[in-house]
C-alpha cells in the first residue's frame, strides 16, 4: 500500500482540518442518512406528497431514483461477467466441487434457520390480530407457483431481456426494458460451463470476459462513492412519501421484522462466526460498508460489487471462490427477502383473515422459503416470493396489496440482511476449508472501507484494480 506524508500546514494559515473518521466511508453513509431523514421530514411536512411532491420532495425522488437507475444499469453486464469469470476461476481451486456443495449447504441452514425465526416472531408477537385496518380489495398481482418459477428458468433469448410498451393518455406510448437476473444466471453458468469444457479454445473469450468484468467493476466502483448522494435522496424520498402514519398502523407487523431481522443480524451470525474461531467484531467492521449500502439502495444486485470486495479484502476470502459464492448469493441468499419476511407475512395474513395455520402450514413456510429463495432474483422487493409463499398455502392473495405500502421500509432492513449472509457463508466455509486468510480478517480497519489495498499472493490479477482503489480512497479523503 502507498505511503502518504503529511506536511503539516503553516501556523496561521490553516483552516478547520476534518479528522481521519470523517473522511470515511461509513461516518459519510450514515451522516447521509441523517440529512436525508431532515430533508425528507421538511418536505414531508412542507406538503409533498407521492402524487404532487413539492420541489424539495420532486428533488429527492429525483436524486434517489437516478442512483438506483446507475445501479441498475450495470446489473445485466455485471451479473453475465461476474459469474463466467467466478466459473473460469474455479480452475484454479482444487477442491471445486466441495466448495460449491458446501456453500450451497450454508445458504440453506442459515435459511432455514432465518425461517425458523419468522415463524417463532409470527406465532408469539401475532402481528396480523388488531391492526385496526380494513380488508383490502382482491390482489391483483400475479400468483406465484412452482411451475411457473420453474419455466421462468428458462430465458428466451440471449440474455433474459423482455419489453413491454404503455400508451399514456396523451397517446404517447413507452416503451420499457426489463431483465430476469435468474435466467441471465443461468445462461451466464451455462456458458461459463461450456468455456471450461471447450479449453484452450476459450483463452480469449474468457481474458475479454475477465477484462469487461475489470472495466465494469471500475465504473461500479465510481457509483458505489457516490452512495452519500444516493442515500440523502433515497432516504429522504421514502420519507417524504410514507412518513410515519403508514408504519404506525401496521407497527406490530414492522416491529416483528425488524425484530427478527436483527435477531439475525446480531445473534445467529456472531454465533457462527464465533463458532469457528473468528471475531465478530471483524466480521461486522468488514462486511459493514456493503451492508450500509445495502439497506440504503435495496439491491443486493447493486451492492454486488462492494459484498464481493469486503469478502476478498476484508473477510480473506480467496478471489477464486469470493467470485463464485458472492454472485451467486446475490441471487439466492436471501434470509430477509425469503425466510424472515414471508414467514412473518404469511402468519401475519392468516391471522389478519381469521385463518388458523396447523403444523403441516408452518412446515410448507420454511420448505417454500428455503427452495424458493432464488424466486425473489431479479425482483424489487419480496413481493414475488410473498405471493408465492401465500399461494403454495392456500392464503388470500389480498394480503400482498395490504402490505405494499410499507415494502420498500422493510426492505431497506431485508436487504441489509441479505448482504450481510452473502458475505457470511464465503467466510464460513473458507474458514472450514482452511482457505481463509486470516491475517487479512484479523488486519485493522482504521476507518477504511478496505483493510488492505494491496494484491495478496493468490491474487496477482488484482494489483491494478487495487492500486487504482487505494487512490480513489485517498482522493475522496482529500
Amino acid at each position: 500500500m502507498s505511503t502518504q506524508t503529511s506536511v503539516p500546514a503553516p501556523a496561521g494559515k490553516s483552516g478547520f482540518q476534518l479528522p481521519k473518521w470523517a473522511g470515511s466511508f461509513g461516518f459519510q453513509i450514515i451522516a447521509a442518512l441523517i440529512v436525508g431523514l431532515g430533508l425528507g421530514l421538511l418536505a414531508k411536512y412542507t406538503g409533498s406528497t407521492k402524487a404532487s411532491p413539492n420541489g424539495l420532495g420532486a428533488s429527492l425522488q429525483t436524486i434517489g431514483s437516478s442512483y438506483v437507475s446507475l445501479l441498475q444499469t450495470a446489473v445485466v453486464p455485471l451479473i453475465f461477467t461476474a459469474v463466467v469469470s467466478s466459473i473460469s476461476n474455479l480452475r484454479e481451486v482444487s477442491n471445486a466441487a466441495k466448495l460449491a456443495w458446501n456453500t450451497l449447504l450454508w445458504f440453506a441452514i442459515t435459511s432455514l434457520i432465518a425461517v425458523l425465526i419468522g415463524i417463532g416472531l409470527g406465532v408469539f408477537l401475532q402481528p396480523g390480530a388488531n391492526t385496526g385496518l380494513a380488508q383490502q380489495d382482491e390482489y391483483t398481482g400475479k400468483s406465484g407457483d412452482w411451475w411457473a418459477f420453474l419455466i421462468g428458468l428458462f430465458p428466451k433469448n440471449f440474455l433474459g431481456l423482455g419489453a413491454s410498451s404503455t400508451v399514456a393518455e396523451s397517446g404517447a406510448v413507452t416503451t420499457s426494458v426489463s431483465f430476469n437476473v435468474l435466467q441471465i444466471l443461468v445462461i451466464a453458468i451455462a456458458i461459463g460451463i461450456a468455456a471450461l469444457k471447450v479449453g484452450k479454445q476459450a483463452e480469449p473469450f474468457l481474458k475479454l470476459n475477465a477484462s469487461a468484468l475489470a472495466v465494469i467493476q471500475k465504473v461500479l466502483w465510481w457509483i458505489i462513492r457516490i452512495a452519500p448522494l444516493g442515500t440523502v435522496g433515497l432516504i429522504g424520498n421514502a420519507v417524504a412519501v410514507y412518513g410515519w402514519d403508514t408504519i404506525g398502523s401496521l407497527g406490530k407487523f414492522t416491529v416483528a421484522i425488524y425484530i427478527g431481522l436483527a435477531l439475525v443480524l446480531f445473534g445467529v451470525y456472531p454465533a457462527l462466526i464465533r463458532s469457528h474461531g473468528l471475531s465478530v467484531k471483524q466480521y461486522f467492521s468488514g462486511v459493514w460498508p456493503a451492508v450500509q449500502l445495502a439497506f440504503v439502495s435495496r439491491s443486493s444486485i447493486g451492492t454486488l460489487p462492494l459484498t464481493q470486495r469486503v469478502a476478498e479484502r476484508n473477510l480473506g476470502v480467496p478471489r477464486a471462490y469470493a467470485s463464485f459464492a458472492v454472485p451467486l448469493g446475490a441471487t439466492t441468499k436471501m434470509d430477509g427477502c425469503a425466510a424472515i419476511y414471508p414467514a412473518i407475512a404469511a402468519i401475519f395474513v392468516a391471522q389478519f383473515f381469521g385463518i388458523q395455520l396447523d403444523f403441516s402450514q408452518y412446515l410448507l413456510i420454511a420448505l417454500v422459503s428455503v427452495l424458493g429463495s432464488a424466486a425473489t432474483a431479479g425482483t424489487t422487493g419480496a413481493v414475488v416470493m410473498l405471493t408465492l409463499t401465500l399461494s403454495t398455502l392456500g392464503l388470500p392473495l389480498a394480503g400482498v396489496g395490504l402490505l405494499l405500502a410499507i415494502d420498500p421500509i422493510l426492505d431497506m432492513g431485508r436487504t441489509a440482511l441479505n448482504v450481510a449472509g452473502q458475505a457470511l457463508v464465503p467466510t464460513i466455509v473458507s474458514k472450514r476449508q482452511g482457505i481463509l486468510d486470516e491475517t487479512l480478517y484479523n488486519a485493522p480497519r482504521n476507518g477504511e472501507a478496505f483493510s488492505d489495498d494491496t494484491p495478496t499472493a493468490e491474487d496477482p490479477s488484482a494489483s491494478g484494480v487495487a492500486s487504482s482503489r487505494e487512490q480513489e480512497l485517498e482522493t475522496s479523503k482529500a
